[in-house]
């Protein structure tokens, strides 16, 4: 079983921070694993949930103040996510892992998981009558 940082940790890690090596496991779990979008989109959301929260509190009209923040926050999960893959490999290798790992890690399982989907459909569909 992988070790997971703690609640504050994770906030470091999340913000940019590095973790104990200890952590290397969860490290490549978190950016390799089947739901690593949402992942990454979560750990962005902590940078850029609060700055939202300030600017809601700014003195003027309210439909300026939401459309500061909707703007803002489109353009901050735009580029988060543009730049999705290039930043989660520029943190794996911030960690001591080698440059590129996180892409090479999840082709491979796309690989395997594309591998197992091409045999079911050949036993199923491909079935030769009189086997």
């Amino acid at each position: 079983m992988t070790e997971r940082p703690g609640v504050l940790r994770w906030f470091w890690y999340a913000v940019g921070g590095r973790l104990p090596e200890r952590y290397h496991d969860w490290l490549l779990h978190d950016t390799t694993s089947k739901h690593w979008k949402a992942r990454h989109v979560l750990r962005s959301s902590v940078g850029i949930v609060p700055l939202c929260l300030v600017w809601l509190l700014l003195p003027a009209p309210i439909q300026l103040r939401l459309a500061i923040v909707l703007m803002a926050a489109l353009v901050a999960y735009f580029y988060s996510c543009a730049y999705m893959e290039e930043s989660i490999d520029h943190r794996l290798s911030r960690h001591g892992f080698p440059p590129r790992t996180g892409k090479r890690i999840r082709r491979e399982k796309a690989d395997e998981a594309d591998a197992e989907a091409r045999a079911r459909y050949i036993a199923i569909y491909r079935h030769q009558p009189g086997d």
